[in-house]
């Protein structure tokens, strides 16, 4: 099965399985899972924060966050692309009465400095009375498979800390952000109050995010990830599988990141498709819309799953080598010849 959707489809390869099947657990509810205890504090060590927490999926992981940070009626800025707004089921309004403040992303994601500092509200007697208190500034730094650029984000996390401001980053692929910068994880999370990290994209765990942050603040959110249903028992099972990830599974994203610009540059020979862009491990294409249906389906007779429309996302992983890619290449250029 060639499998090009998304870099969420990975299966735990087998030495993967051999860690989560010799692996030391206990209650992580009661505090007391060896392994959970383990990928929480090392993470945390490598993001430069003092604690962290192992929660079920990103979704929750960057809920608990904001709910840490907010209280109800509180506001956080995001953009309007972003997964905490757009893509996780309004969960912070749903179920944190935090009123979310989205503003237009720019092309890299990035949202202008200039429109943030006007979105915060003052709060008060008075005038400030009528507004939802603005507490949080919530940023990617992988948009469309790019890399927000490091000036800005150190930017607009010491915009947001100036006026006084907490920050959180959805940090969903941050060490393909990571690798494709030549930089530290300690780096990456530079000016952030709280990173929320997804194990289960390019680094092939099949369940989990870790959440980062101060000792306080990941108080908080241990409470509200057990408010969320996310406290879970012998959960160092799963663990097991981020810390085999983070030992041996980052390094290699480059090769992602090289089968991207591979599919992106063969793509390209192809008169009836127009790669649209193409960074880290993602290629955007262009396809007639007469083709999308019809192509997809001769895809999926060859074993290779992709969701082929007008503008189509292709995201490269651990279980699609160069020759995957080249029988995928091969396969668009017979369907279309």
């Amino acid at each position: 099965m060639i499998d090009l959707r998304s870099d969420t489809v990975t299966r735990p390869t087998p030495a993967m399985r051999e860690a989560m099947v010799h692996a030391v657990v206990g209650d992580d509810v009661w505090g007391d899972d060896p392994t959970v205890l383990e990928l929480q504090n090392s993470l945390a060590r490598s993001a430069g924060k003092e604690a962290g927490l192992f929660l079920p999926s990103g979704t929750q992981s960057n809920l608990a966050a904001l709910m840490a940070h907010c209280e109800r009626g509180d506001e956080y800025i995001v953009g309007q692309l972003a997964h905490t707004y757009k893509y996780e089921g309004g969960g912070a309004a749903v179920l944190g009465s935090i009123v979310p403040q989205p503003l237009e992303n720019e092309d890299d994601g990035s949202l202008p400095l200039e429109k943030i500092s006007a979105a915060i509200k003052r709060h008060g007697p008075g005038l400030g009375a009528h507004f939802a208190r603005t507490k949080l500034l919530a940023l990617e730094n992988t948009f469309n498979g790019q890399v927000v650029p490091r000036d800005y984000l150190r930017a607009a996390t010491e915009l947001a800390h100036h006026r006084g401001l907490a920050t959180h980053l959805d940090g969903a692929r941050v060490f393909n952000a990571v690798v494709a910068q030549g930089i530290t994880l300690a780096e990456a999370c530079d000016g952030f109050d709280s990173v929320s990290i997804c194990l289960s994209k390019g680094l092939g765990a099949p369940v989990g995010s870790v959440l980062v942050g101060s000792q306080k603040l990941i108080e908080r959110a241990y409470r509200w990830r057990k408010v969320l249903g996310g406290g879970m028992r012998q959960s160092g099972i799963l663990a097991a599988a981020g810390i085999y990830a983070l030992e041996h599974h980052i390094e290699r994203l480059a090769e992602d990141h090289a089968n991207a610009t591979f599919l992106a540059t063969e793509l390209t020979q192809i008169p009836q498709v127009t790669v649209l862009g193409h960074a880290t491990n993602m290629v955007f294409a262009r396809f007639p819309e007469e083709d999308c249906a019809p192509l997809q389906a001769a895809l999926a007779e060859r074993g290779m799953l992709a969701l082929i429309t007008p503008e189509s996302r292709f995201v490269t992983h651990l279980d699609v080598n160069s020759e995957g890619i080249a029988l995928f290449i091969n396969a668009i250029k017979e369907y279309f010849a």
